[in-house]
């Protein structure tokens, strides 16, 4: 057996082994690698927090199995050592349980179905989700939402719930865009029931994924534990209709939590299903957004920055959002660093820095050169 081979099945039996999100397993695998967790698992010599996430279950699963039940179907197993793992959204998963914040842990693999790169699709994205028991309003909305974002290059995240996630599915499928949905059961099977046909589209022209390996039933607690990938997967969260309490307030938490942007879209003042989004707006955790546009501005890490144009450059800058602008500061400064370099010179992280490089040489602000990263000449 491969290298290769043993990583992938140590993988497939440590994502089954344990109950999402396993904060501890995940940590052993950063520390030891998966080959090793696994061996350490299933011998019955895991550390103390590792033992009891794994304990009831590690004598019962099969690696190789799983492996065989997912051919079967039609699926395969992405792991993290695969090219279009998204490495930078799940990062900040990983991030998240580095400082502490409950509940929060990557992935360990993702069982998915679908013609799209997952790493590529999630470049650009933006999470849509709501109310299952949504109004003509909002399905209206989110189906609008969906196609818009679609048109614009973006990704859709949801969780191919009944209500708004179906609706933002759909009005992204009938744009011919990539849409994205996560489930909180097996990839074998449909669930809402009613959404068969729909998960098949969306593996048509997108990527259905789960965290759960073959088999395993839906619980309400597993949409819970789904929705902080529905939250990382997305460059900022769009909440059409939510109660106030609801599974979309949770996404909305996770976002807000990751420090990625949340946005809302408002409802009738009469309306109960739009209660969680006023509260959202009132509270300041959200932004009220109306319309596609509204919500690429607040992804854009350029903010207001405009395309390329005959303006020079030092006039463009002014408009740039605080970090895109330090950046800026950043590359004048050292005029040919790499991005190890820029990170240590603008106190931004590396993950920003990588973020927001492409989309200065897109803007014509900085330009790639054989020595690093310089300030364009134009």
């Amino acid at each position: 057996m491969s290298g290769e081979e043993k990583v992938r099945l140590a993988r497939a039996y440590l994502a089954a082994v344990a109950e999402p999100p396993a904060p501890a397993l995940a940590a052993c695998v950063a520390e030891r690698g998966p080959v090793r967790t696994a061996a350490l698992v299933h011998g019955g010599s895991a550390p103390g927090a590792v033992a009891d996430e794994v304990e009831s279950r590690r004598r019962h699963v099969s690696g190789a199995d799983l492996l065989a039940a997912t051919r079967r179907i039609g699926a395969r197993l992405l792991i993290p050592e695969d090219p279009d793992w998204p490495a930078e959204r799940f990062g900040l998963l990983a991030g998240a349980a580095e400082v502490g914040v409950p509940g929060m842990a990557a992935p360990l693999a993702l069982w998915v179905r679908g013609q799209a790169d997952l790493g590529t699709a999630l470049t650009t994205s933006v999470a849509v989700v709501g109310a299952r028991a949504a109004t003509g309003y909002g399905e209206h909305l989110a189906a609008e939402l969906g196609h818009g974002l679609a048109s614009a290059g973006c990704a859709v995240v949801s969780g191919a719930a009944y209500g708004i996630d179906g609706a933002a599915h759909r009005g992204a499928l009938a744009a011919g865009g990539t849409t994205v949905a996560f489930l909180a059961c097996g990839i074998d099977i449909d669930y809402p029931a009613g959404h068969g046909r729909l998960l098949r589209a969306i593996a048509q022209q997108g990527v259905v994924a789960t965290e759960y390996p073959p088999g395993t039933t839906p619980r309400r607690h597993r949409f819970l534990v789904r929705n902080r990938l529905i939250a990382a997967c997305g460059q900022g969260t769009v909440v059409v209709e939510a109660g106030s309490r609801s599974g979309a307030g949770n996404t909305a938490n996770t976002t807000d939590a990751l420090g990625l942007p949340l946005m809302a879209v408002p409802g009738p003042v009469t309306s109960a299903s739009s209660v969680g989004c006023h509260d959202m707006v009132r509270s300041g955790k959200a932004v009220l957004v109306t319309s596609t546009p509204q919500v690429l501005e607040m992804i854009n890490p350029l903010g207001a920055a405009p395309p390329v144009d005959p303006v020079p450059a030092a006039r463009r800058t002014d408009a740039l959002e605080p970090r895109a602008r330090q950046l800026h500061d950043a590359v004048s400064a050292c005029n040919g660093a790499d991005a190890d370099r820029l990170a240590q010179e603008s106190g931004l992280s590396l993950r920003a820095v990588r973020a927001l490089l492409p989309e200065m040489e897109l803007a014509g602000l900085i330009e790639r050169k054989e020595g690093g990263w310089a300030v364009s000449a134009g």
